[in-house]
C-alpha cells in the first residue's frame, strides 16, 4: 500500500500532476451536477428502524392479515378552548365538514354527531377545556400529502370555530420533523462553513489557509450529493438524520486531513526550496497516516452494516461513500490545491528554507519535556480523570420518548403534553394484543382472558377491539397506568411477552400471543439497540486493532493506541452526561446516544493517534523513545491540537439543531474530541509509550525522573 501510496502523491505533487488532478476533480464535479440527481431528492423523514423478524412488526401483520384495512397512519385532533369549554357543537361542525369535504387521505375520523354524548365523554378532559379526536390517514400516503390534509383541517377549525388546533400521533409528528430537518439542513451548513472559516482565519491568521481547505470540502461535498443522488435514485433510502450528519462529517474530516497535510507541507519547505519536492516529502511522511486515519473511519462506517435496526444500517452507504470521497480527496486534491498556491498559501507568515522547524518555546515542545520527564505521574493523573468522569455513566437514564427531544413550541408535542396532562397517561399509545387461538374463544374464556390481563403489573385497562368470523384471533387493547414509553412501562410489557405461554395456558388457551404499537415497538427497538451497541463495539474495536497492526508493524502500539481511545470514549460519554445535564437541564439521552458517540470518538478519535504514533516511529528510526516522543508530540501537537477544535466546534454545531438527539450527541462528540486531543494524543499516550517501550540498545524501562 506505502508503494502505491507514494507513486500517487508523487505525481499528484509534480507540476504537471498539480493540473491533471484539479482538472480531473473540476471535471467530475461538473458532470456529476450537470448530469447526476441531487441527495436531497430521495431524502425521507425517517426509515422505519425495527427489522422484518422483530416481534411487533410480526404482530403488526399478523394483525393486517386478520384484519384488513387497519394498517393506517393514525393522528390526533388536540382542540383546546380559547376560552371557556369545547363545546360539542363545534367538533360536530369540525367533523361533519372534514367527512363532507372528502379530504384526500383522510381514511376515517371519529363520527362525534353520531355518538350518544355519554360515549363521547373519554374524549374530553374533566374541566371540558380541552378535547381530542382520532382520524387515520391512508398508509399509502406521503408526508407531504399529510401536510396538505392538516392544513385543509386547520382552516376548517379557522373558519369555523375558536379553538385552537394542535396536531400529534405519528401523523403529526411526520409532519412537524419533515419541516424541521427541511429548515435545519441549510442553517446546518451555513454554520457548519462559518465557524470553520473563523477557527482558521484565527488560529492560523492566514486567509488562504481558511479557504483552501473549505473549496477542497465544497469540492468533496457536491460530489458526494451528487453520487449518493444516484444511490438513491436506484433505491436507497435516506433519512434526513443521516445526511445531516453526513455533512458535518465531511466537513470535519476534509478539513481535518488538510490540516495534517499542510503542516507537514509547511515543514517541508522550510527544508525545500521547490514547493513541488517540499509537497512530494510531506506526502511521502503524511500520505500514509493520512491514508490509514481515513480508512479506519471508512472501517468504521461499514461495520454498521452489520447492525440489527435499519437507521445504523443507513449510515453504512451514506457515511461509507462520503469516506471513500475524501480519503482520495485527502492524497489527491488536498495536496494539489496547496501545491497549486505553494507558498502563497500561508500569507503572511511566508515559510522560509532554514527556518526552525518547530521552536523550543512552542506549547507542545514544554507539554513533550514535561511529559517525557514525568511519564507516571502524567499517566495517573490523566488516569483518575477518567475514571471520575466515566463513573458518571452509572447514572445514565435513556428517553424512549421521540417527541420529547422535540422543540416544546413544536405543534406534535404541545398536543401530546396537553393530552399527557389532562388524560390518562397510557391512554396515548395503548399496546394492541392479537390472540390467536386454534381452537373458538368462547365469551367466558375471552372475559377470563381480560381479567388476567388486568392483574399484570401496571395494567389499567383491557378492551376488545376487533373478532374474526370464527372467534379464534380477537385483538385487545391494553392501557397502562404509565406513560407508554417510560422505561416501567416497557419492563412490565416485556415481561408479558416472556410470560405468554405461561398466560396462554392459565388460561387455557392453545395458540399465541402477539404485541404491537408504541410500547411494544420501544421494548424491540431497547432490544435491538443493546444486541447493535455490543456487536459494533466489538467489531469496530477488533478491525480498527487489526489494522493499525498493519499500520505499525506492532502489536503492542496499537494497544496503546485502541486502549486510550477506549477509555476516552468513556470518559466522553459520562462527563457529557453530566454537563448536559449540569448546563442544559437534560438527564436523559436517547438510546441512539452511545451508538453514535462510540462510532464517531472512535473513528475520529484514532485519527490523532495515528498521527502522533506515526511520527514518534519515524523519529525513533534514528532516536531514543523518550527524545522520538518529545519531537512527535512537538512536531504533531500543533495540527492535531488545531484540528481537534475545528473538529469539536464542527460537531458542536449540531448543538443548534431543534433536536435533542441531535444536541446531546453534538455535544458529547465536542467533549470527546477536546479530551482526546489535549489529554490523551497530548499526555496519556505518550506517557504510556515512554513509561512501556524500550531502547533498542537498552533493556531498561523509561521511569520517571
Amino acid at each position: 500500500m506505502k508503494t502505491i501510496l507514494q507513486f500517487v502523491t508523487d505525481r499528484v505533487s509534480s507540476k504537471k500532476g498539480t493540473w491533471i488532478t484539479l482538472g480531473i476533480w473540476l471535471f467530475a464535479m461538473i458532470v456529476l451536477t450537470m448530469f447526476a440527481p441531487a441527495a436531497r431528492d430521495y431524502q425521507v423523514t425517517s426509515i422505519e428502524s425495527l427489522p422484518e423478524d422483530a416481534p411487533s412488526v410480526i404482530a403488526t401483520e399478523k394483525i393486517e392479515k386478520y384484519f384488513e384495512g387497519n394498517e393506517q397512519i393514525p393522528g390526533l385532533l388536540v382542540f383546546k378552548a380559547s376560552t371557556g369549554e369545547v363545546e360539542r357543537t363545534d367538533l360536530e361542525k369540525i367533523t361533519n365538514q372534514i367527512a363532507d369535504e372528502n379530504i384526500s387521505g383522510v381514511e376515517e375520523i371519529l363520527p362525534i354527531g353520531q355518538l350518544p354524548p355519554q360515549a363521547t365523554e373519554n374524549f374530553y378532559s374533566e374541566d371540558h377545556k380541552t378535547a381530542f379526536i382520532p382520524l387515520n390517514f391512508h398508509p399509502s400516503l406521503d408526508t407531504p400529502d399529510i401536510d396538505h390534509a392538516l392544513n385543509q383541517i386547520h382552516t376548517i377549525v379557522e373558519n369555523e370555530t375558536n379553538l385552537v388546533l394542535y396536531v400529534t400521533g405519528p401523523a403529526g409528528i411526520a409532519v412537524d420533523t419533515t419541516d424541521l430537518f427541511t429548515r435545519a439542513d441549510l442553517v446546518l451548513i451555513f454554520s457548519t462553513v462559518a465557524i470553520i472559516l473563523v477557527l482558521l482565519v484565527v488560529i492560523y491568521r492566514s486567509p488562504l489557509l481558511a479557504i483552501i481547505p473549505l473549496l477542497g470540502a465544497v469540492f468533496v461535498y457536491q460530489i458526494v450529493t451528487q453520487i449518493l443522488g444516484i444511490f438513491g435514485k436506484a433505491g436507497l433510502l435516506m433519512s434526513s438524520q443521516s445526511v445531516s450528519i453526513m455533512s458535518i462529517l465531511l466537513f470535519a474530516a476534509v478539513i481535518d486531513y488538510s490540516l495534517f497535510v499542510f503542516s507537514r507541507f509547511r515543514e517541508e519547505l522550510k527544508t525545500n526550496d521547490d514547493k513541488y519536492l517540499a509537497m512530494k516529502e510531506a506526502m511521502r511522511g503524511t500520505g500514509l497516516p493520512v491514508f490509514y486515519s481515513g480508512a479506519t473511519v471508512l472501517a468504521a462506517m461499514l461495520i454498521l452494516i452489520f447492525a440489527t435496526l435499519r437507521d445504523y444500517q443507513n449510515f453504512a452507504p451514506i457515511f461509507g461513500t462520503t469516506l471513500v470521497v475524501i480519503i482520495l480527496s485527502s492524497v489527491t486534491l488536498i495536496p494539489a490545491l496547496f501545491t497549486l498556491f505553494g507558498r502563497k498559501s500561508f500569507w503572511p507568515v511566508i515559510p522560509k528554507v532554514g527556518d526552525s522547524k518547530v521552536k523550543d518555546t512552542s506549547f507542545w515542545s514544554k507539554a513533550g519535556h514535561s511529559v517525557t520527564n514525568r511519564p507516571k505521574t502524567s499517566v495517573i493523573v490523566v488516569g483518575i480523570f477518567i475514571i471520575i468522569s466515566a463513573s458518571y455513566l452509572f447514572n445514565l437514564k435513556y428517553e424512549f420518548d421521540l417527541i420529547k427531544s422535540f422543540p416544546e413550541d413544536m405543534s406534535s408535542r404541545v398536543g401530546y403534553e396537553i393530552l399527557e396532562n389532562n388524560f390518562e397517561a397510557g391512554e396515548l399509545a395503548p399496546t394492541t394484543i392479537l390472540l390467536e387461538s386454534e381452537d373458538k374463544i368462547t365469551d367466558t374464556k375471552q372475559q377470563d382472558f381480560i381479567e388476567y390481563l388486568l392483574e399484570q403489573e401496571l395494567v389499567a385497562d383491557v378492551r376488545v377491539d376487533q373478532k374474526n368470523d370464527e372467534a379464534t384471533a380477537i385483538t385487545f387493547s391494553l392501557t397502562f397506568t404509565e406513560n407508554p414509553y417510560a422505561e416501567e412501562t416497557l419492563d412490565a410489557l416485556e415481561t408479558m411477552q416472556h410470560n405468554a405461554e405461561t398466560i396462554l395456558s392459565d388460561n387455557q388457551i392453545n395458540g399465541e400471543l402477539y404485541f404491537t404499537g408504541e410500547t411494544a415497538t420501544s421494548v424491540d427497538d431497547r432490544s435491538a439497540n443493546t444486541r447493535d451497541l455490543i456487536l459494533i463495539v466489538l467489531l469496530e474495536t477488533i478491525l480498527i486493532f487489526l489494522m493499525l497492526i498493519f499500520l505499525t508493524r506492532s502489536f503492542k502500539m496499537p494497544i496503546y493506541m485502541m486502549g486510550t481511545i477506549l477509555v476516552s470514549f468513556g470518559a466522553a460519554l459520562g462527563l457529557g452526561m453530566f454537563l448536559t445535564n449540569l448546563f442544559f437541564d437534560i438527564d436523559t439521552i436517547s438510546n441512539r446516544v452511545p451508538v453514535y458517540a462510540f462510532i464517531f470518538l472512535v473513528a475520529l478519535g484514532i485519527d490523532y493517534n495515528i498521527i502522533l504514533v506515526s511520527r514518534f516511529m519515524e523519529e525513533r528510526k534514528k532516536k531514543a523513545v523518550k527524545e522520538a516522543v518529545q519531537v512527535a508530540v512537538a512536531s504533531t501537537g500543533g495540527v492535531i491540537s488545531s484540528a481537534g477544535l475545528i473538529l469539536a466546534a464542527t460537531f458542536a454545531v449540531l448543538m443548534t439543531q431543534p433536536i435533542q438527539l441531535l444536541f446531546v450527541f453534538g455535544f458529547i462528540v465536542a467533549v470527546g474530541i477536546l479530551i482526546d486531543t489535549f489529554l490523551i494524543r497530548g499526555v496519556l499516550l505518550p506517557g504510556l509509550l515512554v513509561w512501556f517501550e524500550k531502547d533498542r540498545n537498552t533493556n531498561q524501562v523509561k521511569s520517571d525522573n
